[in-house]
């Protein structure tokens, strides 16, 4: 039977009724697939006067599980479709039925199709939701967009029929594990990278064919930067960094450069000046060109498109240490400024409104010179604790921490992916990549690469489990071993790839240096990259072993146990095979929903388990609990520092830009506690009003989760901007409904 709530609308969740499907097949009668297939009819009739109200629709709904309750049998799949046309043409919206029986011929049509042609159908109509929201920084309805993914489901279906084991295939269908961008594994690509953007800029590179001298000017240097960012992009499927400092030096070639062109025109016309004025007027141009070679980066790197359709995945790395203290360091800072000065202006949308982009990600550094107020770059760190408070970025690397833990500093690839510390030049095996800045004895980073990711589903292996520790333990063996199968495939995949399928990477400097036709295998071994196992759902793993967060001592003991069990079984792997295998916390988007569906197929809805639509991601705390800012980043740190292949924590703070001293509070805390962490503030912009603050998720009058306007109530998400980072990077482009309920359900840490 239904229920109705108080507002009238439908309880689905209680109806006991079931329908014969075409196959045969007995299963639960879903009455909200009815209301929005009428849903769907009704939207597309362009006169608001000719549609359905809301109430009308639940009227019809109600008639036909009423006539399904009185059949005393199962109604099949055509029989409830029948009843829908008669009751719209009831309904006297003659043009409702209309396109509701056309509705209902076009998925007729649609069901005499292959799977994989009903996949590259409903991206060509845009009426596959699993697409629609698989990436928050991609829009589906461009062209660009649209070929990526049609590529991208014929690729998978490539790679699940003739690439896969079985035993893979249905691991990654049931959700026990998830072998990441299926999409891009039939051709030898790999995940994300380090730009070695010194080498390409001091030495020269080749960009589409054509060689590229080194940058007379710091200008020229930030456009070369962001073609090669766009061309990097476009031959892998990750991430990639690029750090300021390997811009810096090109400052000082634009002062050198402008000093004499003001000299000259000083001289032509008889101007005399002091040398110190003349050198203020130099460093006022040097400046003005700082300003506009960031401003390029900024706007070449949100406006060019990857053959991907989506601006390059690419985050700018701030450290003012990785370059020798003097002009140098003090040109870093000055690109830095800059950087932080632009980001927290914003970028003007279609309608001319400031808003947050999505892209470049920026990494700050904290270290001993900049994180109190009495020393030398303090203005830096406050202006980045303001950039934060406004526009979400930058995040937060501890170089306290990193020396601690890595022994180095050095940023991740993408949104959280480390590479394992550099083991190959301390082992001599010497310049592999045939970098032309190679320098004997010291470490390496910039031009080193990801080979792929597997990821596990805690929560799957420990329902599995049935609470018995014993299986638990055993199950986690059987599929940590899967998983090293799978990255075993991703690694396989790439031995044997000729440097000439990805130039720009292999030839020309931004992984490596190697010969035409030659292969890149030996960059495979040594520790030169690495390979993830990636991790989900700690905190519903812990909470259904022990019934209680990992936040509490008896729960952190058994998921630090969880998280020592990864790691060995990454450093026997890495051991016996001469591979940098390392433990990632997976950034998971639309994974979180597919996880959570498999859980409740398999398991049903457990309280604090299994009943969200999403499951944590890598160690976090629940999004629910309660904890406060500096104990959930204490916390986490434990866990972090098991998750040496990439992991952030963050904290969900509410509006900061009045509160400066706060945001640099947590910041200091960071310094000292945790490698890599973020602050999540909101910035949000309604087109229709102007209302800029937080946007809320609300459920519209179908249970739905929506995005809602608090001052004028637009729902229309075309007419707003909404910025929310959901896996250590800021997504625009809106979620599905299993992410969206996770950042609906965020406490405030703060």
């Amino acid at each position: 039977m239904y229920n109705e709530s108080l507002d009238g609308n439908l309880d689905f969740d209680n109806i006991q009724l079931y329908v014969m499907k075409r196959s045969g097949e007995r299963v639960p009668f879903e009455a909200d697939k009815i209301v929005n297939a009428i849903e769907k009819a009704n939207r597309e009739e362009g006169i608001p006067s000719e549609r359905l109200s809301q109430e009308q629709i639940y009227e019809i709904t109600r008639g036909i599980v009423k006539d399904a309750e009185n059949a005393g049998r199962d109604l099949s799949v055509e029989e409830i479709q029948d009843k829908v046309e008669d009751a719209l043409m009831g309904s006297g919206k003659h043009k409702i039925a209309r396109l509701y029986i056309t509705y209902r011929y076009k998925h007729n049509e649609l069901r005499k199709m292959s799977h994989i042609d009903q996949k590259i159908a409903g991206v060509v109509e845009r009426d596959n939701e699993e697409v629609k929201q698989e990436n928050s920084n991609k829009n589906p309805t461009v062209l660009s967009v649209q070929r990526d993914y049609m590529a991208g489901e014929w690729s998978r279906y490539y790679t699940n029929r003739y690439l896969l084991p079985e035993e893979i295939t249905t691991a990654h269908k049931e959700g026990i594990i998830h072998f990441h961008d299926a999409d891009y594994f039939a051709q030898h690509m790999h995940n994300c990278c380090l730009v070695n953007l010194d080498d390409m800029l001091q030495n020269g590179t080749c960009i589409s064919g054509t060689h590229i001298d080194t940058p007379k000017s710091f200008s020229t240097a930030c456009t070369v930067a962001s073609q090669i960012v766009a061309q990097v992009a476009s031959s892998q499927y990750g991430g990639q960094t690029i750090t300021l400092s390997h811009l810096a030096p090109f400052v000082d070639v634009s002062r050198q450069k402008i000093a004499k062109r003001l000299r000259k025109e000083f001289e032509e016309v008889g101007i005399s000046t002091t040398d110190e004025k003349f050198n203020e007027l130099v460093e006022q141009e040097v400046r003005k060109e700082v300003d506009n070679g960031c401003q390029t980066i900024q706007y070449q790197l949100i406006t060019l498109q990857s053959t991907n359709g989506q601006a390059p995945f690419v985050t700018v790395f701030m450290y003012l240490n990785e370059v020798p203290d003097g002009q140098l360091r003090k040109d870093l800072a000055m690109v830095i400024e800059s950087m932080l000065n632009q980001r927290i202006l914003g970028v003007k949308d279609s309608t001319g409104h400031y808003i947050t982009p999505a892209f470049p990600k920026l990494i700050y550094v904290l270290q001993e010179n900049n994180i109190q107020e009495d020393s030398e770059y303090f203005y830096l760190t406050e202006l980045a604790a303001k950039c934060t408070a406004k526009r979400m970025t930058p995040d937060y690397i501890s170089e306290k921490k990193a020396l601690e833990l890595k022994g180095d500093v050095y940023p991740c690839m993408g949104c959280r992916s480390f590479l394992t510390p550099d083991r190959f030049t301390d082992a001599n095996v010497g310049n592999i990549s045939g970098a032309l800045n190679y320098v004997p004895g010291k470490h390496k980073y910039y031009g080193r690469f990801n080979q792929g990711v597997v990821t596990i589903n805690l929560v799957d292996a420990a329902c599995s489990s049935g609470k018995d520790e014993t299986k638990f333990w055993k199950l986690m063996e059987e599929r940590l071993e899967l998983c090293h199968r799978a990255l075993r495939l991703r690694h396989e995949r790439l031995l044997g790839t000729p440097s000439d399928v990805a130039p720009i990477l292999w030839q020309d400097g931004a992984l490596a240096r190697l010969k035409p036709g030659e292969t890149i295998d030996k960059l495979l071994y040594d520790g030169y990259s690495t390979i993830s196992l990636g991790y989900a759902g700690l905190a519903e793993c812990v909470y259904y072993m022990k019934g209680v967060s990992h936040t509490s001592e008896e729960g952190k003991e058994f998921g630090l146990r969880v998280m020592q069990m990864l790691n060995d079984k990454c450093a026997q792997w890495k051991a016996a095979e001469n591979i940098d295998y390392s433990v990632y916390g997976t950034p998971m988007e639309s994974t979180t929903y597919k996880f959570a569906k498999c859980l409740q197929k398999r398991f049903g809805k457990i309280p604090h388990v299994t009943d969200k639509n999403y499951i944590t991601n890598s160690y976090h705390i629940h999004v629910t609990e309660d904890i406060d800012a500096f104990s959930k980043l204490s916390k986490e740190a434990e866990f972090q520092r098991l998750s040496p292949g990439g992991a952030i924590s963050y904290v969900e703070v509410p509006d900061m830009q009045n509160n400066i001293p706060a945001v640099l509070t947590v910041m200091r805390h960071i310094y000292n506690t945790i490698l890599y962490a973020e602050l999540n503030t909101k910035s949000d912009y309604c087109d229709v009003c102007g209302y800029d603050g937080e946007i809320r998720i609300i459920k519209d009058e179908t249970g739905k989760l929506v995005w809602e306007c608090p001052n004028c109530g637009n729902r229309d998400q075309r007419k707003m901007h909404v910025a929310r980072r959901t896996c250590g990077y800021i997504g625009t482009q809106f979620w599905n409904q299993g992410r969206t309920q996770e950042i609906a359900d965020r406490v405030l840490h703060l």
